[in-house]
């Protein structure tokens, strides 16, 4: 029993759940959007968050690809990312996305439904691979955040990805999907690919419909909070 309990102990140290995948990502998005709101660019401090930032979205794509594998009703799922895109596209514009950029709600929607594409039409080589080609070109050419790199790691992370874990699997995902990752910066992807690598597979301690979509609504209200934070700075 006591050597039981010490490989488990172990295994949650060593190892890291879907759920603490999730509150990584999060913390590292809330790190980056400080970063660039609240600090002086150019500063350490400011490279420091910047890089830890980039953490996020990798891990959001590895999430997305491994909820749309398990996920009983895609289509659901697919709508409620692009209705959190939707909600999160006020407090996005209002940060300053007049520059002709879209929330990365909208960016992981679309992976979503470029791998139900892929899917569909898998049969059909040609037709696959021009449903990725169009969602990516859709992405780069409407700003979304990422752009068609973000579609392309996200399709990656599903085609290399596997129901059950395994390490090699995942060795697979992060050969192919770093080179894209990198052009955000190389020590925030090798960041990146170590929390990824460390992945077990399972999906840890957040359950439950609340505690799924507290994750969701937190986009939209910390870039509220960000919006707040800067009004009462300004006056």
């Amino acid at each position: 029993m006591l050597v039981c309990q010490k490989k488990v102990l172990i295994h949650q140290l060593l190892w890291l759940s879907g759920s603490a995948l999730k509150v990584l990502a999060v913390l590292s998005m809330v790190v980056d959007h400080c970063a660039y709101y609240f600090l002086e660019s150019g500063t350490l401090v400011y490279w420091a968050m910047r890089c830890f930032g980039r953490v996020a979205f990798p891990v959001f794509a590895l999430l997305v690809a491994e909820g749309y594998a398990h996920t009983r009703d895609r289509v659901r799922y697919f709508l409620t990312l692009l209705g959190f895109a939707v909600v999160s596209e006020v407090p996005w514009q209002l940060l300053g996305g007049a520059d002709g950029t879209h929330n990365v709600m909208f960016t992981l929607s679309l992976g979503v439904a470029a791998m139900a594409a892929f899917e569909w039409m898998r049969e059909r080589r040609a037709l696959a691979i021009a449903s990725v080609l169009l969602a990516a070109l859709s992405a780069e050419v409407s700003g979304l955040d990422y752009g068609w790199r973000g579609i392309v790691v996200i399709l990656m992370f599903h085609l290399f990805g596997n129901k059950r874990y395994n390490q090699n699997t995942r060795l697979l995902q992060l050969v192919f999907t770093f080179p894209l990752m990198a052009h955000y910066g190389i020590i925030g992807t090798l960041l990146a690919c170590s929390v990824i690598s460390l992945y077990d597979g399972t999906r840890g301690f957040v359950k439950g419909n609340f505690a799924k979509y507290a994750f969701y609504v937190f986009y939209p209200i910390h870039m509220l909070l960000i919006l707040v934070i800067i009004s009462y700075s300004i006056v």
